[in-house]
């Protein structure tokens, strides 16, 4: 997009209506304060849907099966972002992207509000996770258009954008989850679909007069010709996976297990592969490979990061589920409400930790010492668990107070990871690779995922102490590595505080 075009679409949106912000950050809060909720909710559920016995609503999966399931769909869901961004830049732009996208979504969980078994499920996670590869990006995409680069209001309007998505994820786990595992979970599922119906009305109500231009054009369009020879690629390599899955599936070739496998590979080879590119091509200048060089430890470190913390959807979960009292003071808990504590803590503490920051201005921790700190609450947020395990042993169900002060934990690593990696990428990607560089960043959330898809098999009441303790261990001793060889990294940071 030039120069010119960014500026008309800016100046075209009105520039105050919602908390003194573009009246467009009203349309694309709560398009993804419903897409969030649909989401969470969903995913508060599907764990408990994949293992339940049949008898009582679910599928009756092998528990590490389940597990590992979870696991690879988080991952695809952030790869799928790298697609959903090409195909908003060079064939439909941001505001169709994201319709198309929530369509997808809301149909991903009506077929999965069907009793239709395992078929369904895997349909469903197909059209979700393209679906919110479609919607998530570009909807963060757009709020930075309704801002000019220079207008102050932008990080607060992007905290704003923040603070309802983390609302939709609070408030889901109570509803959609309370609907599943008190009634039906197809109930849950379909409350689901209807929560992205909401955000889509929403979003097809108020976007002519609140976005106005923002998000209609294709930045940079594929040429006709381009464009027959890319749909004709698609559509062979479309073919070609579902020919592969027809005769591999059904002889057992391509197994759930071999999937996940294969899956973990990707999350690795994926990023390995953009380092390598980045770095060896001809446009990245000698203290942009310094800088690429320095991105690589902060990386691996949120690699880490997001394994622990994405268990909370699965390990957490189960241990809701299994290991957890359920009632406390006369009131009766639901397991998938546990989901609800770290968008809680997220939308309590980030104002604290902005603030934090702020005081401390150059006194401040250097990024690389925050992404220890990010690391070491989040090996505690493991460690942590032993502790009931310890005291009541690995049969007894524990205190509701032991989880929680485990996300409590993960959400205080992930304020002192998480905003500050966003920071980072911006500054130490190199300048032909900025957008690639950003993908970079969520691939790093896949890639702590796709690592999941195997730990996860691993947790079992036998093994509880082990798995906490060596994960969350490890992750702490490799927090206080970072924080010693935290200024040599400084050091390739060349230019960048």
């Amino acid at each position: 997009m030039s120069k010119i075009d960014r500026e008309a679409i800016v100046n075209s949106v009105p520039q105050k209506g919602f908390f003194g912000h573009p009246k467009g950050l009203f349309t694309l809060f709560f398009t993804e304060f419903w897409e969030r909720f649909s989401y969470y909710g969903m995913r508060a559920l599907l764990l408990y849907y994949m293992y339940s016995e049949v008898v009582n609503g679910g599928l009756g999966m092998e528990e590490g099966t389940a597990k590992s399931i979870m696991a690879v769909y988080g991952s695809l869901v952030y790869m799928s972002g790298i697609i959903g961004g090409w195909i908003a830049d060079r064939l439909l732009g941001t505001q169709r992207s994201i319709f198309y996208g929530g369509i997808l979504i809301m149909a991903g969980h009506i077929v999965l509000a069907l009793p239709a078994g395992v078929t369904a499920l895997f349909i469903s996670m197909f059209l979700i996770i393209i679906g919110t590869g479609l919607l998530k990006p570009n909807v963060s995409s757009i709020v930075g258009d309704m801002y000019h680069p220079e207008d102050n209001r932008r990080d607060a309007g992007f905290s704003i954008f923040y603070m309802g998505i983390n609302m939709g994820a609070f408030i889901a786990p109570f509803i959609v989850g309370t609907l599943g595992q008190k009634y039906n979970y197809h109930l849950g599922f379909g409350m689901a679909a209807i929560g992205m119906l909401l955000g889509l009305i929403v979003f097809v109500v108020t976007k002519k007069k609140n976005l106005a231009l923002a998000g209609t054009q294709v930045p940079n369009p594929l040429q006709p010709d381009e464009k027959a020879r890319v749909i004709k690629r698609i559509v062979i390599g479309l073919l070609i996976i579902v020919g592969l899955g027809f005769a591999t599936i059904p002889t057992n070739i391509l197994t759930i297990n071999r999937f996940t496998i294969l899956i973990s590979l990707l999350g690795i080879i994926i990023p390995t592969a953009y380092f390598i590119l980045m770095y060896r091509s001809e446009k990245t200048t000698s203290v942009e490979k310094s800088r690429l060089l320095a991105y690589i430890p902060l990386f691996i470190t949120s690699v880490l990061f997001w394994a622990i913390y994405e268990q909370g959807a699965i390990i957490l979960a189960e241990y809701a589920d299994k290991r957890t009292q359920l009632e406390i003071f006369g009131i009766q808990l639901h397991s998938s409400w546990f989901q609800s504590l770290s968008p809680l803590f997220v939308i309590t503490l980030a104002p604290i930790f902005a603030t934090l920051w702020i005081k401390l201005g150059e006194r401040q921790p250097s990024t690389t010492r925050k992404f220890s700190f990010g690391l070491f609450f989040a090996g505690l947020s493991f460690i942590i668990m032993i502790v009931p395990a310890f005291m009541y042993g690995t049969e007894a169900l524990v205190h509701p107070i032991w989880l929680t002060l485990s996300f409590l934990l993960a959400v205080i690593g992930e304020l002192c990871l998480s905003p500050v990696g966003l920071s980072a990428t911006t500054k130490l990607a190199p300048a032909a690779f900025s957008a690639q560089t950003m993908s970079l960043w969520f691939l790093s959330n896949a890639a702590a995922q796709a690592l999941n898809a195997q730990l996860v098999k691993l947790y079992t009441p036998e093994t509880e102490v082990f798995y906490f303790g060596l994960i969350g261990g490890t992750a702490v001793a490799l927090s206080f590595l970072l924080f010693i060889v935290a200024p040599k990294i400084q050091k390739y940071m060349i230019g960048v505080k």
